[in-house]
């Protein structure tokens, strides 16, 4: 429902629980049901299984009277206007409480299956915590309130439960988990069943066949007319995918229908999956869904469009596109355009509400050199699957001759693939597990279509493939090569996109922004490559290994590569018809807070960890990991030249070498991780980097730069022994707010409801 200005938006999901109302005596009981364990009800344990789970009481009633039939009638109010269970709205508004007497029932509708009431709560806040500061008294701050819309929707669950389909994680599927006490297993059996539509054949024996039902998407009357049109085109873009899961129009997307076409019609019914278009700044959008615990049958999926998604679209095209489309080189982009990338962000999240979670696996599938190659792209996309985090193709050239419609991700071989794996019915099966075989057959096709692979439930971060972002294969080095040499076009552009309409510069600053935070993910994906892994996950049917490291070649010229594009100032990103329009502050600090990042990430606890399980996988092969202690004598030479040269440090490099020294000093004195004793070798080099700091500094000239060394030689010398004193002030510096990190799709990097 409705919401206060400033927080999320209407439509936001609270929770979701199955419940069951039961009559005992005079009272009705609300309980909470779990179906967690579960058991063949034909052996002996299914009564023991069935006693062993006791649902949870939210609330009782008394029995008013008694209806037609002897159905007890009981006064439900208080469940609608106090806080029951989890569904609080609590969250949301950051409230401190609800107060009853300003919340209350606005009315309620029965459909078809369900029972939807909307109440309004309203919570006193917390007040805003001010800083400590020493000898100041604050005044009470007097509680503020929020007002919230909450609607409450009872959704009867089918009569008959669609029969489940197991999940296996070699393929991407949402899903649920139960415990299986009724196997032939010698121990209680975990599984998870996908999330999925029940689609059924009207023609069960033809190869393709129409749906009885299909799955219908309908798009909100607030959505921006120029944009249905686009909206539905990426809505059934999914034909093509279920097509070869034997279903022909099983993807619809149609306008809310006048009362004369369709005079049940109301959004607000579940039966309704609706593409709602929220009013909010937010750059963002999202697709969960409601799904039977019983059997993951999704019975409705809400898909959520931010207005702001437009903005954040914008901001991505002209960061990784502008060097090859002559539309992304001025402003405002054409409708078209923008109508392409609406109508791709909606079949992304479609995806989403047809079951399928992000494949982060899928965008370095495809071998680098072939995503500037037209043919390639024309027939195979330059992303496998469009569930990745992969934008737009960034490594096209300009002198390529690439179709600029080939840019964006559209449904891609993975997708289809995984539609015919989830949705395609298996004849004769009448169980579970009687599809098992055929699944697993399907799943190993993967084996001979590396681009088929999901991402692994088991790399834990540390595959180099499992990125955001990102475009290509293992050569991160090379594809983002590319990548710089089109940023460096673009940074030229970007002064002269906006016309010369009187308006302020906040569209130069919003797109320099993004432009560097494109900067530090393409130098992301090469960091990666530090103690990364390739990983295929695999049942035991099939032979070889689920981990490859990359090799000690691979991330030495990783290492080589972030030091000569990241800890050397790049100075393009600093074009001065840029940064002059800017405020003062913000070119250094920004490059600074993301220089900073990579250095956080190269340096992060658990890439040093997994560098040390590398060198013991090793064992006596001597040279075949890239050690800690190597990681950090190149880094010493990528931040620390000037010190051998004799050069003068500048200015952005002096606090790139300081922040450096925290970092450091962070890695030996906070927590470190099991089987880790990188500290040992941390320590050992800032022992290096005092004795190097004095030498220098004693030579040093001007004063500025003897300053700068004393300062890193006192930071390093406390680092070692963090109970002397302090000797000098931090140098960190807090990153500039730059696209704000919102929970959901979006924004980098896509955090969603599901």
């Amino acid at each position: 429902g409705a919401v206060p200005a400033g927080v999320d938006h209407v439509g936001r999901e609270i929770n979701e629980d199955v419940v069951r109302f039961s009559l005992k005596g005079n009272r009705v009981y609300l309980a909470e049901v779990s179906h967690a364990y579960v058991s063949d009800p034909g052996r002996p344990i299914a009564s023991a299984v069935r006693g062993a789970q006791r649902d949870t009481i939210l609330a009782s009633f008394n029995v008013e009277a008694l209806g037609p039939g002897e159905a007890p009638v009981i006064e439900v109010t208080r469940l609608f206007t106090t806080e029951v269970g989890d569904f609080s709205a609590r969250q949301s508004v950051r409230g401190s409480g609800l107060d009853a007497a300003r919340s209350y029932v606005e009315q309620a509708r029965a459909f078809p299956g369900s029972l939807r009431v909307d109440a309004v709560h309203t919570y006193n806040q917390m007040p805003p915590v001010a800083p400590p500061i020493p000898g100041l008294v604050l005044p009470p701050v007097p509680p503020r309130s929020a007002s919230v819309s909450v609607a409450y929707n009872l959704v009867k669950l089918p009569a008959q439960p669609m029969m489940p389909r197991l999940l296996d994680e070699r393929v991407g599927f949402f899903s649920l988990a139960r415990i299986d006490f009724g196997s032939d297993a010698h121990e209680s059996k975990r599984e998870r069943l996908i999330k999925r539509w029940r689609l059924e054949k009207k023609d069960p024996a033809a190869a393709i066949s129409e749906p009885v039902k299909p799955v219908v998407w309908y798009i909100d009357s607030a959505t921006p007319a120029a944009l249905v049109p686009w909206i539905k085109k990426g809505v059934e873009a999914w034909n093509a995918a279920f097509e070869a899961a034997g279903f022909r129009n099983a993807i619809q997307a149609r306008t809310f229908p006048t009362k004369d076409q369709d005079p049940e019609f109301d959004p607000q019914d579940v039966r309704y999956s609706i593409i709602r278009w929220v009013p909010s700044q937010v750059a963002n959008a999202y697709g969960p869904s409601l799904a039977d615990p019983r059997s993951g049958e999704i019975l409705n999926a809400n898909i959520v469009m931010y207005h702001n998604i437009m903005q954040l679209q914008r901001d991505w095209y002209v960061a990784q596109a502008g060097a090859v489309d002559p539309r992304a080189q001025k402003l405002p982009l054409p409708d078209d355009l923008m109508g392409t990338l609406v109508s791709y962000v909606v079949t992304h999240e479609v995806g989403h509400s047809l079951g399928f979670p992000h494949n982060h696996k899928s965008s370095s599938l495809y071998p680098t050199a072939k995503l500037r190659d037209p043919a390639w792209l024309k027939e195979m996309g330059h992303v496998a699957s469009l569930m990745d985090y992969s934008r737009m193709n960034y490594l096209v050239q300009p002198e390529d001759g690439v179709d600029p419609t080939l840019l964006i991700p559209r449904i891609g071989p993975y997708d289809i693939f995984a539609t015919r794996w989830g949705y395609t019915p298996i004849a004769g099966a009448r169980t579970p597990e009687d599809e098992r075989p055929t699944l697993n057959a399907w799943a190993r096709e993967q084996d001979s279509k590396p681009w088929l692979r999901f991402t692994s439930p088991k790399s834990e971060g540390a595959d180099y493939g499992e990125l955001f972002e990102a475009v290509g294969d293992a050569d991160a080095v090379q594809a983002t090569t590319w990548g710089v040499a089109n940023l460096k076009r673009i940074v030229r552009q970007l002064p002269n996109m906006s016309p010369r309409d009187g308006r302020d510069d906040r569209e130069l600053e919003e797109l320099y922004r993004a432009l560097l935070l494109q900067w530090r993910l393409e130098m992301g994906h090469v960091v990666a490559l530090v103690g990364g892994y390739d990983t295929q996950y695999k049942h035991n049917d099939q032979p070889g290994a689920t981990f490859v490291a990359a090799s000690r070649a691979a991330q030495q010229r990783a290492v080589k590569f972030i030091a000569d594009q990241v800890l050397a100032t790049p100075q393009w990103l600093l074009d001065p018809a840029i940064t002059q329009r800017l405020r003062p502050s913000e070119p250094g600090t920004a490059l600074l807070a993301h220089q900073r990042l990579l250095l956080r990430s190269l340096l992060d606890r658990a890439r040093t960890a997994r560098l040390q399980q590398q060198e013991l996988q090793a064992g006596a092969q001597t040279g075949q990991a890239y050690r800690v202690d190597e990681l950090l004598a190149d880094l010493r030479a990528g931040l620390f030249g000037e010190l051998q040269s004799g050069a003068d440090v500048a200015p952005l490099r002096r606090n790139l070498q300081r922040a450096y020294v925290e970092l450091l000093s962070e890695r030996l004195n906070g927590p470190g991780l099991p089987g880790d004793d990188a500290k040992a070798v941390v320590r050992a080099e800032l022992k290096d980097l005092v004795a190097l700091f004095t030498r220098k500094a004693s030579a040093a000239r001007p004063r500025a730069q003897r300053a700068h060394l004393e300062a890193l030689a006192d930071a390093a010398t406390k680092a070692l022994d963090p109970k002397l004193p302090e000797v000098t002030a931090s140098a960190a510096m807090t990153p500039p707010r730059l696209l704000d990190d919102v929970e959901a799709c979006w924004p980098v990097p896509w955090r969603e409801a599901q």
